[in-house]
C-alpha cells in the first residue's frame, strides 16, 4: 500500500489546503509579482524546444512558464486539484496526477526541476526513491534541479548521500534560484544534479 505524501497528510488535516495554494499563486501574479525565477533557470541550462519534467508541478505554475518559452513540458504532481488547475491554466502541456515515489513514463527528459520544496513534502523515507525515479527518466546528459528551504524535515546534508544512493551526483550547489553562492548561513537550496 501508498504511504501518502506529506503533502497529502497536510491536505487531509486541512482540506482547503490545495485551493489556498492555487488562489495564492494566482493572487500574486495578479499583483505583478516576479513568480518565473526557477523557469528562468531552468530555461537557461537548455536548449529550446527541450523536453522538461515539472517534478511535482503544482498548478503547473513553473511548467507553465517554461511551455510559454517553447519547451515541451510534462508535470506530475500527487494533488489532483493542482493537476486540474495546471491543465485549464496552462494546456497546452501534459499534467499527470501521480506520486513521484511511483514515477513510470516511458518519456525520456532532458531536464527535471523540482521547484517549490517539492522534496520535502514527499513521504517520509521515500525521498532517495523519488530521486532515483527522477533520474531513470533523464536522457544520460540530463539534469535535475531541485530547490527546497531549511526547515522543512529535510536537511540539506541528506541530499548528498540520498542522491548518491539514487546514481545521482550534486554538481552544484546555490543558496538562490538567481545563483547566489550556498554557504554555512544558507536557508535555500538549490542544487544541480546529474547522473552518477
Amino acid at each position: 500500500m501508498r504511504q501518502p505524501t506529506r503533502w497529502e497528510q497536510i491536505g487531509q488535516a486541512n482540506p482547503d489546503r490545495s485551493v489556498w495554494y492555487i488562489e495564492r499563486f494566482r493572487a500574486m501574479a495578479a499583483q505583478g509579482a516576479d513568480l518565473a525565477g526557477e523557469a528562468r533557470l531552468i530555461d537557461a541550462m537548455v536548449p529550446r524546444g527541450s523536453r522538461i519534467l515539472d517534478a511535482g508541478s503544482g498548478p503547473g505554475r513553473v511548467g507553465g512558464e517554461l511551455a510559454r518559452r517553447g519547451h515541451v513540458v510534462v508535470g506530475v504532481d500527487v494533488d489532483p486539484l493542482l493537476v486540474e488547475a495546471a491543465q485549464a491554466e496552462h494546456p497546452e502541456s501534459t499534467w499527470l496526477v501521480g506520486d513521484l515515489a511511483e514515477l513510470d513514463l516511458d518519456d525520456r527528459f532532458d531536464i527535471a526541476v523540482m521547484a517549490g520544496n517539492v522534496l520535502t513534502f514527499v513521504a517520509e523515507g521515500t525521498e532517495v526513491e523519488v530521486l532515483r525515479r527522477i533520474g531513470n527518466v533523464l536522457t544520460p546528459e540530463g539534469r535535475l534541479v531541485i530547490g527546497f528551504g531549511a526547515g522543512r524535515g529535510y536537511a540539506f546534508d541528506r541530499l548528498p548521500d540520498d542522491a548518491g544512493a539514487a546514481g545521482l551526483r550534486i554538481d552544484q550547489r546555490f543558496s538562490t534560484w538567481d545563483l547566489r553562492p550556498f554557504g554555512p548561513g544558507s536557508e535555500f537550496l538549490v542544487a544541480v544534479l546529474s547522473r552518477a
